[in-house]
């Protein structure tokens, strides 16, 4: 019998796993932690979330709320954990890291045709039956990273950065106040922290000030636009934090009853609010100025960091170069690729390239022909673009992938005609699929 090696537990390494549980074929996932940790990955857990605690809008509206939409329909399990483990955050999914992961890890755990190897993967042999799923991620390195190099053409890069976590007890309520933008639906769900103009400046020019961590071959054309670091933001205006991720707009400060000149976020990181995420607030500040940073905002003078900030070098392959538009090695054919290490950004989008690659795992081994996503599903759309991109650049889920002629100009409108087609087009192919 066939076993499929898996190599990562993350969250489309245990997607990979998940899809193909049911077949009752030996399944062995090799996962290095807690043997040895990535430079950003901290937790004993599989599937851990490191950059942010959300999962992003479940509005159709937004391209990400398609795609969970679509992962619902496919039985995905990071969207069944992640929708256990929720925190308020309005109308985004955000989660209970810890709590996520382990549900994830027990689950997988759980499986009785599954071997864990916790073991640091240094090469694969690839010249036998077996199959081999390489979903390390994209902080992949050491031995494991040489090889991949040398059969892979080498790695392209970008930089990816990650926001601080506070103490929920450290934060000023006198100050600081509860609610959502323009009172969309939730309780509250963030806490916000208001800023004068002569505030916000002085913060602006200690922040554009203060002393980096310089990294080894650092380029700015590198940073991947949804997680710059705030003060690479800041560098570029004045106004570009008020009008950017510090933008004041919804929110009246119930203690002036006007709005604020700029506003700080802080998103729960868990149930209690015992920990709080600095919404936008990616950084590679030195640890110190970090904290004398995050110590101007208003509310927050004197806030305890749990996790203070990092960036670091992200990694991936030229996927169109080297796989097939199935995520096989062109190749290698008993070797498929998942998760950011292909090209998505993002942690759903991460989680679907393991389901798709699941899927088809699955037919290879009941003899079936492999098979495409409709490419007018976010997934579909999702997985041509990584295959097939004259030059990739990391890709997450959005409307502009989905070609389908319309003439509806609003845009609203817009765009849940095309989450409506990408819906009805994945319930037409799991039904298929059967």
């Amino acid at each position: 019998m066939v076993r499929v090696n898996i190599v990562g537990a993350g969250l489309a390494g245990t997607e990979v796993v998940w899809k193909l549980s049911n077949l009752g074929i030996p399944i062995r996932l090799f996962e290095q932690k807690p043997r040895k940790f990535s430079p950003v990955h901290k937790s004993k857990y599989f599937a851990e979330l490191v950059c942010s605690n959300s999962l992003k809008s479940e509005s159709i509206e937004n391209a990400e709320g398609v795609l969970k939409k679509e992962m619902k329909l496919l039985n995905s399990l990071i969207l069944n954990c992640a929708e256990k483990n929720r925190v308020p955050a309005g109308k985004a999914l955000a989660v209970e890291r810890e709590k996520f992961s382990e549900c994830v890890t027990k689950k997988i755990q759980s499986l009785p045709n599954v071997e864990i190897v916790n073991e640091e993967v240094k090469s694969i042999d690839l010249n036998n039956d077996e199959i081999w799923v390489v979903a390390t991620g994209p902080t992949t390195d050491g031995d494991f990273a040489r090889w991949l190099a040398e059969i892979t053409d080498g790695f392209l890069n970008f930089f990816d950065a990650v926001a601080p976590i506070i103490s929920g007890e450290s934060i000023n309520f006198e100050i600081c106040f509860p609610g959502n933008r323009y009172g969309e639906e939730g309780e509250g769900d963030y806490i916000n922290c208001p800023m004068t103009k002569e505030e916000y400046e002085r913060f602006y020019y200690e922040l554009i000030n203060a002393e980096k961590i310089e990294m080894k071959d650092f380029d700015k054309k590198l940073l991947f636009e949804r997680c710059q670091p705030i003060e690479e933001i800041a560098r570029s205006g004045e106004k570009s934090l008020a009008f950017g991720p510090l933008r004041p707009v919804g929110f009246i400060d119930p203690r002036t009853g006007k709005m604020p000149y700029a506003v700080v976020q802080l998103r729960k990181e868990d149930k209690e609010g015992s920990m709080y995420n600095l919404v936008g607030f990616q950084t590679r500040l030195k640890w110190k100025k970090q904290e004398r940073i995050i110590r101007l905002i208003p509310g927050l003078e004197n806030a305890e960091i749990l996790r203070y900030g990092v960036m670091h070098r992200n990694t991936y392959i030229n996927t169109p170069k080297i796989l097939d538009e199935f995520l096989r090695h062109k190749k290698y054919k008993n070797l498929f690729f998942a998760g950011q290490i292909i090209g998505v950004e993002g942690y759903l989008e991460s989680a679907a390239s393991g389901i798709y690659v699941g899927l088809n795992i699955e037919r290879l081994l009941k003899g079936r022909e492999l098979i495409k996503f409709p490419e007018n599903t976010m997934i579909g759309a999702l997985m041509k673009y990584v295959t097939t991109a004259k030059e990739l650049k990391p890709m997450y889920a959005n409307f502009g992938l989905i070609k389908i002629d319309n003439k509806i100009k609003n845009k609203r409108e817009r765009r849940r005609y095309l989450a409506n087609v990408c819906i009805e087009e994945t319930q037409k192919f799991v039904v298929m699929l059967k």
